[in-house]
């Protein structure tokens, strides 16, 4: 694992584990569930929004959809890590600040080990996004960053979403989890139409926490109906995922009612 530190950081909560019926949760010293895995079914994506980050898949043609690199910035307790590197076979790459979340998910949560195709980074995401040597490397882009509290994202400029634009290569897709019913929602989906472009950029519904994912494609047209169609299909049959419930609750960011910045 590679560790890489910016000259000043924040004092971090330390990771904290829980168990019940059968699911282990990761906390930062709060009630506040930052992941979970059931311990039977480690690969199993047991958290609804978290099935939910995975719908970049419908937007990637099938024959490239586990092609390319996956990256997570904000590794929870590293379902969707696992996922990516075990179930899809991709290059990951992990990018997480606090080295008590990297230690227990190496302890607690099966994260892989670092090989050719798989690599942990201590450092800001921010940081990660912004190196230029990082541009148009990345297939899927998975931003889930949340403090100690899990009341608003860490990391939420439009600066930031610039880069995590620049990130992608072209047809990358972008997944980030937001809280839809919370008031900065609408100012964090409009930096996110700002960096992609407002026709590039849908939602999904809330969860029943209220977890909204967001997804924005990068320089390529969203897929008509009939083709997210196949491909939901195909997800469903391969990979077990929800993908034709992802299919009736994804909407054009604009029917969502966000304001788009100029």
């Amino acid at each position: 694992m590679k560790r890489e530190r910016e000259n000043t950081e924040p004092e971090l909560a330390p990771a904290t584990i829980s168990e019940a019926d059968g699911v282990r949760y990761l906390h930062l010293g709060t009630p506040w569930v930052q992941g979970a895995m059931r311990i039977r079914q480690s690969l199993a994506l047991e958290l609804e929004y978290i099935q939910r980050m995975m719908v970049w898949m419908l937007l990637r043609p099938a024959d490239e959809l586990t092609q390319g690199r996956a990256v997570q910035l904000g590794l929870g307790a590293a379902a969707i890590t696992r996922f990516c590197h075990s179930t899809l076979r991709m290059r990951c790459t992990a990018v997480e600040l606090n080295a008590s979340v990297i230690d227990a998910c190496r302890l607690w949560f099966h994260l892989p080990a670092d090989s050719a195709r798989f690599e942990v980074l201590q450092m800001n995401a921010a940081a990660f996004v912004a190196d230029p040597a990082r541009i148009e490397t990345v297939q899927a882009l998975c931003v889930d960053l949340y403090d100690h509290d899990a009341a608003s994202p860490v990391l939420d400029s439009a600066g930031f979403y610039r880069d995590c634009h620049r990130v992608l290569a072209d047809g990358g897709v972008m997944t980030v989890n937001l809280f839809g019913r919370d008031a900065s929602f609408a100012c964090s989906a409009a930096r996110i139409a700002a960096a992609f472009g407002e026709a590039r950029v849908w939602s999904l519904r809330p969860t029943k926490e209220g977890n909204t994912v967001v997804v924005a494609l990068k320089h390529a047209p969203m897929p008509e109906r009939s083709a997210l169609a196949a491909r939901a299909d195909n997800i469903e049959r391969r990979f077990k995922l929800p993908a034709r419930k992802w299919l009736r609750m994804i909407r054009p960011l604009a029917r969502v009612g966000a304001p788009v910045e100029p």
